[in-house]
């Protein structure tokens, strides 16, 4: 066997090892990821992942840069009415790779409205003053000056840092923000920009009250919702637009049911004092961000439209039911879950636990992985640093769509106490507890979809023999 034979097949049984052991041998409880569904992953193999469909706006029509994109210009399309769909909003933006991005898209737009008019020779100016979530109080990174906010965001003189607040929260609960010293803020200061959202995410954002308060200003600052890690509940959860939001991002593959991506929603119709905005944040998905944007996973992302306005409704109730089922079943084994109890602990798919008592939350991250069960470390936000955090961030969303249950969170629980707190070994129960939910719910059913998936796949190597055993024994195996 040649050196690069041993260095394929080497690889090869790496990939399926790992394969075997997140999908068929571990509960996978990382909030921010999720398996998509069969004809999904087909849609990201097909033809256009190596394509390219370059397109802006030209005097009022749409250019298309390449031949051969008559398809994907219609896959492009159609993404965008279901999108639109689900958010009932007016503008749908597909082209951004990743949920980092479709923020970053957003603060270079902003930038560029700001100067609007600028009249000649007066400064280029960034935004004067940003609002957002603290980095150690949930907010999301992307989100931060050290995130896709650098360099967009004036220096403060005083400090030496970028003029950013952050969103007060209250001292009762950390998790829940402080309306009375909020309003208290804006009262004194005239941002640019509000950024709601976070990454540790178990409650609502204030965007009505906020949205009430500087309704009538003469220059009142955009509202953005960073919704990377709840997208796949929005309405459910929380419903931004109504609130009255007037832009949307996020990552389309934690909650929501599609490949790695990112978007931006907005409403921004005709006669809107903000309508330029949206022009600009589509020109900074393109040419401004991307130039290939990955039009397989566009295509996943079409296909996850599909099945999320189909299962929408029932996996959303679903997903929330479970977290608060998952959070009361771990207070009641003895591990201590932040949020209100009063509450149910949480109002999305997260459920945070306190580790400290335990040991470091690094360390207990590590020892559930070794037991099977994959969670994510994380810093509460009475913690000093992120290198000595208390807690663990989990989530249901991905379980959930492979079909747990109340009773069966119940179950992991106990599990998860038994690796945390008595320190016993349970990765052995752990995958036996897997085997019950191996079929993912909230798409088409196995039957149906694999012979569409055959036929996918034969169709990207049709010259090829292994084209067809491939999809011949994909076939077979349901």
């Amino acid at each position: 066997m040649s050196s690069f034979q041993e260095k394929i097949l080497g690889l090869s049984e790496k990939i399926e090892k790992n394969n075997r052991w997140r999908q068929n041998q571990c509960v996978n409880l990382i909030p921010s990821e999720s398996t998509p569904s069969l004809l999904v992953k087909m849609c990201e193999i097909s033809d256009p992942s190596g394509r390219y469909a370059e397109h802006r706006t030209m005097k009022g029509e749409e250019v298309y840069f390449y031949q051969g994109i008559d398809f994907i210009q219609e896959v492009e399309t159609e993404a965008r009415a279901e999108l639109r769909r689900y958010f009932n909003c007016s503008e749908i933006e597909v082209r951004t790779i990743s949920g980092q991005m479709a923020n970053e898209v957003v603060f270079k737009a902003m930038v560029r409205f700001l100067n609007r008019g600028r009249p000649e020779g007066r400064p280029f100016r960034k935004m004067t003053l940003v609002m957002n979530n603290d980095l150690n109080k949930g907010g999301h990174l992307s989100s931060q000056p050290m995130g896709a906010l650098f360099n967009y965001v004036n220096e403060n003189p005083e400090t030496g840092k970028e003029n950013v607040l952050n969103f007060p929260v209250s001292d009762e609960n950390p998790y829940k923000p402080d309306l009375k010293k909020l309003e208290q803020l804006l009262d004194r200061n005239r941002p640019d920009l509000m950024i709601f959202g976070k990454s540790m995410f178990i409650y609502q954002e204030p965007v009505k009250f906020a949205a009430d308060l500087v309704k009538d200003w003469e220059h009142r600052p955009v509202i953005m919702f960073d919704m990377a890690h709840v997208l796949g509940l929005y309405g459910a959860f929380q419903a931004p637009f109504e609130d009255g939001a007037d832009c949307v991002t996020g990552s389309t593959h934690k909650t929501f049911f599609g490949p790695q991506r990112g978007l931006v929603a907005g409403n921004f119709p005709k006669g809107s004092r903000f309508r330029k905005l949206w022009l600009d944040i589509k020109g900074r998905a393109f040419p401004g961000s991307t130039s290939n944007h990955h039009l397989g996973t566009l295509l996943g992302l079409l296909m996850a439209s599909y099945e999320m306005n189909e299962f929408k409704d029932e996996f959303q109730q679903k997903v929330r039911a479970n977290a608060k089922a998952f959070a009361r079943a771990l207070k009641s084994k003895g591990i201590p879950v932040e949020g209100d109890e009063a509450d149910g602990f949480t109002e999305t798919h997260q459920v945070l636990i306190r580790v400290k008592p335990f040991g470091n939350g690094m360390d207990i991250a590590r020892r559930l992985e070794d037991n099977n069960i994959v969670t994510n470390y994380q810093a509460l936000p009475d913690d000093a640093t992120f290198l000595e955090p208390s807690g663990i961030r989990m989530g249901v969303q991905e379980m959930t769509r492979f079909g747990m249950e109340a009773e069966d969170f119940d179950t992991l629980a106990g599990l998860v106490r038994d690796v945390i707190v008595d320190n016993r070994p349970a990765g052995e129960e752990v995958t036996k507890f897997r085997q019950n939910f191996l079929k993912m719910k909230y798409c088409m059913e196995p039957e149906q979809a694999a012979p569409l998936a055959a036929r996918i796949v034969g169709s990207v190597f049709p010259g090829s023999d292994y084209g067809k055993l491939f999809a011949d024994n994909l076939a077979k195996l349901f």
